[in-house]
């Protein structure tokens, strides 16, 4: 179990004697501690952990991480040499003062990491990395002890955390890696020693924060040059993506392939869309001349590679087919994922997927929204965000896929007009059409205008905040 003393090791080289206090758990946020979690005190824009170090003391924490002197509490300087007499002046509540408390958290993360034996996989890709880790994670879970970093704790912050909650017991952990700026996973890396890298895709999400689709490619590739070589390093990669493909030169790794293609290790045909009830497709592996007819619980056509992807990590563990499917088909996984399915006014059904937004993600849920049987079929689509030089043709790219599948478009936001003027220059009718400012708006155009047998697809950028709209409009459903 990680101990305080683990802490002092890495952060001065030595363990203290006297500090093996347990530690539970490894928080930011003063309102998360437990009795004998470690709090780190991050400095921020907007509020300073510092300021909230006492309170994570009241609530149990045994030590924080401070880059602050704080007179008011017992402090250790981690900056000078610890010495004996310390471990017996030891007392607890106490602050660890460092240089820099993330460089401190990323410091002992990567010690907790590098003295356990485990083997882990990490998950990269423009849409769809929480989903991945999730199914993933759930496949690895039939046979291994697992742990999957919890929501999108992806960066440098989150990743950390992730790490510091494994234990001895643990035999797999699963973690997701995000990409801004070249440099960040290869960081991510260096912290959690990935044997298995999983990259989805390269599309031009975060475009204006990362420069160009160039950029996102070598950022992303990281992942891969950082595994190890084959057999122990293993590149799992989409085959119908030539850029993910290209980073197959830049790993010594094993390559397994994932797609619809033929050509790929593991690939899946005949993919039908079984609306609510998920998806069936027949799954292919010929090294081992396998052919599988596979039912699997999530939604949309697209989750098909999600599923492969998951099948592919199986197959370089070792995992048998049972267990593969076993896990793909475990409704546990499930219930964490991102697209929900709620009551709206009217007996109308909400299919939530209002976490983010990507022109490619939009699509996907448009063709989703495409299979499901309705009376109507509607779309309410929110501004996507930080799409950079990709945003007015993102966004008409959107319209143009909503004017073939829905018989109602309501759009949400200045951006989103774009998408409502290209529906309507690729035929969908002007009275299919509304336009809002804000979800307010919204929200009282669909109260009054939705029905029952109305399927309606919400989604937008997080920074849209449309999981409200959803939360209001499943309180106006029927019997709530």
């Amino acid at each position: 179990m990680l101990a305080l003393s683990h802490i002092f090791e890495a952060l001065t080289g030595a363990p203290l004697a006297g500090a093996g206090q347990v530690i539970t758990d490894v928080v930011i946020d003063s309102r998360l501690a437990i009795p004998g979690s470690l709090f780190v005190a991050l400095p921020g824009e907007r509020t300073d952990g510092h300021q909230f170090v006492g309170a994570a003391f009241a609530k149990g924490a045994v030590a924080a991480l401070v880059q602050q002197d704080l007179p008011d509490f017992y402090t250790l300087d981690l900056r000078e040499p610890i010495t004996y007499s310390h471990a017996a002046e030891l007392k607890l509540p106490v602050c660890l003062r460092v240089a820099d408390s993330l460089a401190a958290l990323q410091t002992a993360a990567k010690f907790w990491r590098g003295r356990l034996d485990i083997r882990v996989v990490g998950v990269t890709g423009s849409v769809g990395k929480t989903t991945t880790k999730e199914i993933v994670a759930a496949v690895l879970g039939t046979r291994f002890r697992t742990l999957k970093s919890e929501g999108n704790l992806n960066n440098e912050i989150g990743l950390p955390l992730s790490l510091l909650r494994l234990t001895e017991a643990h035999e797999r952990a699963v973690l997701e890696m995000g990409f801004y700026q070249i440099g960040e996973i290869a960081l991510l890396c260096s912290l959690a020693r990935p044997h298995i890298g999983v990259v989805n895709n390269v599309y031009g999400v975060h475009l204006a924060r990362a420069g160009s689709i160039e950029n996102i490619v070598l950022g992303k590739g990281e992942l891969v040059e950082a595994l190890p070589p084959a057999p122990d390093g293993v590149a799992v990669l989409n085959f119908d993506e030539p850029m993910v493909m290209s980073m197959a030169s830049r790993t010594k790794a094993r390559v397994i392939t994932y797609g619809l293609d033929s050509q790929a290790d593991v690939w899946a045909s005949d993919v039908a869309g079984l609306g609510l009830e998920g998806i069936h497709f027949q799954l292919h592996y010929p090294k081992a001349r396998e052919t599988l007819h596979v039912r699997f619980p999530m939604l949309g056509r697209h989750s098909v590679h999600t599923a492969l992807r998951a099948v592919a990590v199986g197959l370089a563990e070792g995992l048998t087919w049972q267990e593969i499917v076993g896990g793909l088909q475990g409704m546990e996984a499930h219930s964490q994922l991102r697209l929900y399915a709620v009551t709206g006014p009217g007996g109308s059904l909400i299919l939530d997927d209002s976490y983010n937004a990507s022109p490619e993600s939009v699509i996907a849920a448009l063709n989703l929204l495409e299979e499901m049987e309705a009376k109507r079929r509607v779309a309410v689509l929110g501004d996507m965000l930080e799409l950079g030089e990709r945003e007015e043709e993102g966004h008409r790219l959107v319209g143009r896929r909503a004017a073939d599948a829905v018989d109602l478009l309501i759009t949400i936001g200045a951006l989103a007009e774009t998408i409502a003027a290209e529906a309507m220059a690729s035929g969908l009718s002007a009275r299919r059409i509304v336009k809002v400012a804000d979800r307010d708006s919204a929200l009282a155009y669909l109260k009054e205008n939705l029905r029952g047998g109305d399927v309606v697809l919400v989604k937008g950028s997080h920074g849209m905040r449309l999981d409200r709209l959803v939360g209001a409009l499943e309180q106006t459903s029927p019997g709530v």
